[in-house]
């Protein structure tokens, strides 16, 4: 159906050309125009001529794919399944691996495989040698398939015999065969590294291969959409046993990418491999890791740039180079954190904090130099530029620097002081009390309160309406620091209503919870005094509902009797909203209705015992 759909649009188009055919040799050049076209179009479908599975193949692994996706109720059954479904693979895997419906399926049939079967199929798609490796590898599909083979190897422990002396020859074969190929491939990587590092396919085999060599993997890599927004989170990573063929050839896959490591800085497809490289060697190559950084330190800090200025502020400013940087800044030893400091970016953080791109560097150094006295040295020259930083809406940075002083225990006065004067609410001194919706907007004074400068009474009817996600970021860190009575006495002159909208909003509601669960007993009296009437509402919110449960946790007993009294008498609508009931059946406020003294008696042996730990933990 395909090829007569596709002729019929040619015919078409034939037709259409031939309608208007010029009188003095126009049919000529048609006819060669039309040759052109027809070149081109095999070449677009058909990779320069490379062959394609044919329709009948492609309807066949497609019904594969919906078997798979149905599953099997027996092993021996799948077993069976695989192996018939390989067996049509066998002498053509290159061809089902290169298409895009033979890849997906061999994406998903290769976990259901033995090793030794992988093996084969890796056998099969590298050739001789391991020749075809990487055509297949930089294919947009067959690159996906290979990935898929290389993770298989975390199973090696599974198949390995226990016992040194065992005679299971064929698992010994089986995991043979896997950890073969993985190394020829390896070898062709090592012979063809360039390309492949900088190839958009093929750099994904190589992370791959790294995490394999390591000992250590992700999730699986999925496809992107076309235009979908990129996450740069570090995904958790799982460790297996390897055999000891890979740690020998970790180590001479990455002196081989060093040699290339020039590419790092103006390819992201190779800086990304560096990354992986880095990463992986980090968590199982320690004192490897700690030569590979000090090396691309020495190649990054080596470049020519302006006299008397660091290449590294250069560097720093670019899309591809400062991932890599952003990568040896959370890895690197405290040593090489001071000299980068002291030696390349001292003086300079404030305009690196200005930086769209040179910001994100900055908050990770900020973060690494949390532990260590550099900190001082960091926070005393950033926190000059806080409001300039505010201003370029580079909150990650202020953030950062709020999330540091809390965990290093330093400099969380003077952090104070520093919001309080760049929201304009640190004099006169009535205006303290307006720090925390100050704060959790991320807006002045005088734009919240749509106020002059020099008026210095507060606007108390402006509801809470505005809270962003870096306001509730910044609240939740200074709510760690050991002095927050700023932001308790802020948050006890909100009204009822205000508490209300926090308690429903998707960043307002952390801000709550991080308060009310850090407070004292007293404090926390306080602030539950004014949520009173507000309980049921909350309840019934999806997010207040969790605020609701959290307070709970940490709330003594006659704070927990509180909140059940006033949940009680609107049992009917509590026990039939969604979110509410789960609050009634977790309270267990059906004791407390029909059996209060049995009620009293398990809450206060429940506070007794999150004493008892809490004092521990201590």
């Amino acid at each position: 159906m395909v090829a007569k759909v596709g002729g019929d649009k040619l015919q078409k188009e034939g037709e259409r050309k031939r309608r208007h055919p010029a009188e003095d040799g126009a049919k000529e050049d048609w006819k060669k125009k039309r040759g052109e076209q027809e070149k081109g179009r095999a070449m677009a479908q058909g990779d320069g001529g490379r062959k394609r599975l044919d329709a009948l193949s492609v309807g066949y692994f497609r019904r594969v794919g919906e078997r798979l996706s149905e599953g099997f109720e027996e092993d021996e059954e799948r077993e069976m399944f695989v192996e018939n479904v390989l067996a049509e693979v066998k002498d053509k895997a290159s061809l089902v691996a290169t298409d895009r419906t033979g890849s997906i399926t061999l994406q998903r049939l290769l976990p259901l495989a033995s090793p030794e079967e992988v093996g084969e199929v890796l056998a099969e798609l590298g050739g001789e040698l391991g020749a075809r490796f990487k055509e297949v590898s930089c294919d947009r599909c067959g690159g996906h398939v290979v990935e898929s083979a290389l993770r298989q190897m975390s199973r090696w422990e599974e198949f390995s015999p226990k016992d040194p002396s065992s005679e299971e020859d064929d698992e010994v074969e089986s995991t043979g065969t896997l950890e073969t190929q993985l190394l020829s491939l390896s070898q062709v990587v090592r012979d063809n590294s360039a390309e492949f590092i900088r190839h958009v396919h093929g750099s994904h085999v190589v992370r791959t291969l790294l995490h394999v060599l390591g000992g250590c993997l992700g999730p699986p890599r999925t496809e992107a959409r076309p235009g979908a927004k990129e996450h740069r989170v570090n995904p958790e990573l799982t460790d297996f046993e390897i055999p000891t063929s890979f740690w020998y050839e970790l180590k001479s896959l990455t002196e081989t990418l060093m040699e290339n490591i020039n590419l790092s800085v103006t390819d992201g497809a190779a800086s990304a491999v560096f990354q992986t490289m880095l990463t992986v060697c980090h968590r199982k190559r320690p004192k490897l890791c700690k030569q590979l950084l000090k090396r691309t330190m020495e190649y990054l800090t080596s470049r020519s740039s302006a006299p008397g200025i660091s290449p590294l502020l250069v560097f720093l400013k670019d899309q591809t180079t400062s991932r890599l940087i952003d990568t040896i800044i959370q890895l690197c030893h405290k040593s090489l954190l001071r000299d980068l400091y002291k030696n390349h970016l001292k003086g300079n953080l404030v305009d690196l904090a200005l930086h769209p791109i040179a910001n994100f560097p900055i908050q990770r150094l900020t973060a690494a130099s949390a532990k260590y006295k550099l900190f001082l040295r960091l926070f005393d020259e950033l926190v000059e530029g806080v409001e300039s930083v505010l201003a370029a809406g580079h909150m990650g940075v202020i953030v950062q620097l709020a999330v540091s002083c809390a965990e290093s225990g330093e400099k969380q006065d003077e952090m104070m002081r520093c919001l309080l004067n760049s929201f304009h609410c640190a004099e006169p001194g009535s205006r303290h009390v307006c720090c925390l919706p100050l704060f959790m907007s991320l807006l002045t004074y005088e734009v919240y309160y749509q106020s002059d400068a020099t008026e210095g009474s507060t606007q108390k009817e402006v509801p809470l309406t505005s809270i962003c996600y870096h306001g509730s970021r910044l609240v939740q860190a200074l709510a760690k620091f050991k002095e927050r009575s700023h932001l308790l006495s802020s948050l006890r002159t909100l009204s009822p209503a205000d508490l209300l909208t926090m308690a429903s909003d998707p960043s307002g509601s952390h801000v709550l919870q991080a308060l009310i669960t850090t407070s004292s007993d007293k404090g926390r009296g306080k602030i539950l005094k004014r949520l009173e009437g507000q309980y049921v509402q909350m309840a019934c919110s999806k997010l207040g509902s969790r605020v609701l449960e959290a307070v709970w946790n940490s709330a003594s007993v006659s704070q927990r009797q509180s909140i059940a009294q006033e949940l009680v008498p609107s049992e009917s609508k509590l026990r039939s909203d969604q979110f509410a009931r789960h609050v009634w059946a977790k309270f267990a406020l059906s004791h407390f209705v029909h059996r209060r003294a049995h009620w009293q008696e398990i809450q206060t042996g429940e506070s007794k015992k999150r004493k008892l730990f809490s004092d521990l933990l201590e």
